[in-house]
Protein backbone atom coordinates (compact mmCIF):
# COMPACT_ATOMS: atom_id res chain seq x y z
CA UNK A 1 0.00 0.00 0.00
CA UNK A 2 2.82 1.95 0.68
CA UNK A 3 4.25 2.30 -3.10
CA UNK A 4 0.02 3.13 -3.64
CA UNK A 5 0.25 6.13 -1.62
CA UNK A 6 3.87 7.70 -2.69
CA UNK A 7 2.20 6.80 -6.78
CA UNK A 8 -0.74 9.17 -5.99
CA UNK A 9 1.38 11.77 -3.95
CA UNK A 10 3.48 12.14 -6.75
CA UNK A 11 0.27 12.84 -9.33
CA UNK A 12 -1.34 14.91 -6.87
CA UNK A 13 1.77 16.67 -7.20
CA UNK A 14 2.09 17.01 -10.83
CA UNK A 15 -1.78 18.24 -10.53
CA UNK A 16 -1.38 21.13 -8.10
CA UNK A 17 2.30 22.41 -8.05
CA UNK A 18 1.34 24.57 -5.00
CA UNK A 19 1.02 22.14 -2.92
CA UNK A 20 3.80 20.14 -0.49
CA UNK A 21 5.14 16.84 -0.92
CA UNK A 22 4.10 16.63 2.96
CA UNK A 23 0.63 18.37 2.30
CA UNK A 24 0.11 16.18 -1.06
CA UNK A 25 1.11 12.94 1.36
CA UNK A 26 -1.30 13.93 3.64
CA UNK A 27 -4.37 14.63 1.26
CA UNK A 28 -3.51 11.42 -0.39
CA UNK A 29 -3.86 9.48 2.96
CA UNK A 30 -6.89 11.44 4.36
CA UNK A 31 -8.96 10.48 1.05
CA UNK A 32 -7.70 6.88 1.53
CA UNK A 33 -9.03 6.36 4.94
CA UNK A 34 -12.21 8.75 5.29
CA UNK A 35 -12.91 6.63 1.89
CA UNK A 36 -12.64 3.27 3.22
CA UNK A 37 -13.98 3.96 6.76
CA UNK A 38 -16.95 5.62 5.18
CA UNK A 39 -17.90 2.52 3.03
CA UNK A 40 -17.63 0.22 6.01
CA UNK A 41 -19.40 1.95 8.15
CA UNK A 42 -22.04 1.87 5.35
CA UNK A 43 -21.45 -1.91 5.71
CA UNK A 44 -20.20 -2.47 2.15
CA UNK A 45 -17.65 -5.14 1.53
CA UNK A 46 -14.29 -4.45 1.55
CA UNK A 47 -13.21 -3.78 -1.92
CA UNK A 48 -9.93 -3.89 -1.74
CA UNK A 49 -6.39 -1.07 -1.95
CA UNK A 50 -6.73 -1.06 -6.12
CA UNK A 51 -10.32 -0.45 -5.41
CA UNK A 52 -9.59 2.30 -3.45
CA UNK A 53 -6.61 3.56 -5.45
CA UNK A 54 -8.64 4.25 -8.63
CA UNK A 55 -11.17 5.98 -6.79
CA UNK A 56 -8.54 8.45 -5.20
CA UNK A 57 -6.79 8.95 -8.46
CA UNK A 58 -10.36 10.14 -9.62
CA UNK A 59 -10.49 12.38 -7.24
CA UNK A 60 -7.03 13.91 -8.15
CA UNK A 61 -8.07 14.07 -11.71
CA UNK A 62 -11.02 16.24 -10.81
CA UNK A 63 -10.37 18.01 -7.94
CA UNK A 64 -6.46 17.74 -6.98
CA UNK A 65 -5.87 20.94 -8.83
CA UNK A 66 -8.43 22.90 -5.89
CA UNK A 67 -7.63 21.07 -2.68
CA UNK A 68 -5.30 23.34 -1.52
CA UNK A 69 -8.17 25.86 -1.23
CA UNK A 70 -10.18 23.51 0.06
CA UNK A 71 -9.20 22.73 3.57
CA UNK A 72 -9.66 26.54 5.06
CA UNK A 73 -13.26 25.99 4.58
CA UNK A 74 -13.77 22.28 6.11
CA UNK A 75 -13.30 22.48 9.90
CA UNK A 76 -12.63 18.63 9.94
CA UNK A 77 -9.36 18.95 7.75
CA UNK A 78 -8.12 22.53 8.51
CA UNK A 79 -6.29 21.07 11.74
CA UNK A 80 -4.84 18.60 9.88
CA UNK A 81 -4.05 20.83 6.58
CA UNK A 82 -2.52 23.87 8.39
CA UNK A 83 -0.02 25.32 6.06
CA UNK A 84 1.44 27.93 8.21
CA UNK A 85 4.47 25.29 9.01
CA UNK A 86 4.66 24.00 5.22
CA UNK A 87 7.19 24.23 2.56
CA UNK A 88 7.37 23.14 -1.02
CA UNK A 89 9.90 20.91 -1.76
Amino acid sequence: MEEKIEKLTAELLAKNPQMSVGRARVWIELLWSDFESNSAKAGYDYRGADYTENLVRQLITSYGDKLHAFAGRNPKYAHLLDASDDMIQ
